[in-house]
């Protein structure tokens, strides 16, 4: 590659420093980032001396930071809230752009986004790292492999016990759009589709709860959080019909009195066997006429994970997002099926207030 791609960073936030830029860093050789912005000065400044260039530069308006015509992807790590504006502006500015999940807070900031990236030709994807993890690339070569057959009923899970974020704006409504169900249950949702590879919904019947919110003194992972300021969902749960009869029941929730948490998982049904995420990867089937489980051993040593270490999706996701740009390939995640993504997340939170069904007529 005759020159490394110049990154800029709009949001300096918890996944920013907690994914983004370490995954970017490790891929020193093909890119730079050499602009940062945040509209708190002082983490600007921080994630430009840890992750950026010499000569760096940093920003408190993201579109002085876009004026800089040298720079070619924008990784959007805000708030849901401007999850769609942010990427339109960057996207018209000529950068391919790396959204964090989820797409946006609505459809119709979704589709405008969509439509920003097909209109200027640029490159979107959206951050759902879990399918690059070595338990879900497993079973989805199984699923390509047609090992499930026609997989008729699924279920996408996102539960916790009592780990609610207390950092940032996560039980701000205003700012991400809803709790659990756009922030855990949206990965647990898009790994469900992917595996099915069914992204044409027919009916979407959801419920909210707000139920432990008002309670102290509960155990949380990351200590107490404030009833006031908690907006949003403690726990959601949607059932999806898809056009070809499909169903999936999708499951969420931060704080929820559930023995067994389980986060960013799935159960598969098919004609043929089965498969799940709850503890490891397992295939479930017939052979020689007896049931068997199969348990993936996906940390073991061998070529594709060798010495047996942990691969990093992150990591994973970064490497393959740059390659895209630089061999003009799709990314894994496709904005037209993070898109649906975000249409079922919003139509489960309709059905929630409406108390009515959700049907999609095109």
């Amino acid at each position: 590659m005759d020159k490394k791609l110049k990154i800029g960073i709009i949001g300096c936030g918890g996944i920013a420093n907690n994914k983004h830029m370490p995954a970017l860093k490790m891929l020193s050789d093909k890119i730079e980032m050499v602009a940062f912005c945040d509209i708190i000065e002082e983490k600007a400044i921080a994630a430009a001396e840890k992750f950026g260039t010499e000569d760096a530069k940093h920003y408190v308006d993201y579109k002085e930071l876009l004026k800089d015509e040298s720079i070619d992807v924008i990784h959007v790590c805000t708030p849901n809230r401007s999850h769609s504006f942010i990427t339109i502006d960057s996207l018209e500015a000529g950068k391919h752009v790396m959204c964090e999940k989820p797409m946006a807070k609505t459809y119709e900031e979704a589709k405008a986004m969509l439509d920003a990236a097909k209109r200027t030709g640029k490159k979107l994807t959206i951050g759902y790292q879990n399918r690059q993890c070595p338990d879900n690339q497993f079973i989805k070569a199984a699923a390509v492999n047609d090992e499930f057959g026609e997989i008729y009923y699924a279920k996408a899970l996102a539960i916790r016990r009592r780990a609610v974020p207390t950092w940032g704006v996560f039980l701000n409504e205003y700012e991400q759009g809803g709790g659990p169900l756009i922030d855990i249950g949206t990965h647990a949702l898009d790994l469900t589709l992917w595996m099915m590879n069914n992204y044409e919904p027919k009916m979407v019947v959801g419920n909210t709860f707000r139920k432990l919110a008002d309670q102290r003194n509960c155990g949380n992972a990351w200590g107490d959080w404030d009833p006031e300021k908690f907006t949003v969902e403690d726990a959601a749960f949607g059932y999806i019909v898809m056009k070809n009869g499909a169903v999936i029941s999708l499951e969420s929730s931060w704080a929820l009195n559930f023995p067994t948490p389980c986060e960013a998982s799935f159960m598969l049904c098919g004609t043929n066997g089965g498969a799940d995420t709850v503890d490891g990867a397992r295939i479930n089937k017939i052979k020689y006429g007896k049931q068997v489980i199969e348990n993936a051993n996906t940390d073991a040593g061998g070529v594709a994970y060798f010495d047996g270490k942990k691969v990093d999706a992150s990591a994973v996701e970064a490497a393959q997002w740059i390659e895209a740009i630089i061999n003009d390939t799709e990314p894994c995640v496709l904005p037209e099926q993070a898109l649906c993504v975000t249409r079922i997340l919003e139509a489960i939170y309709t059905s929630a207030k409406t108390g009515e069904p959700v049907f999609f007529n095109d």
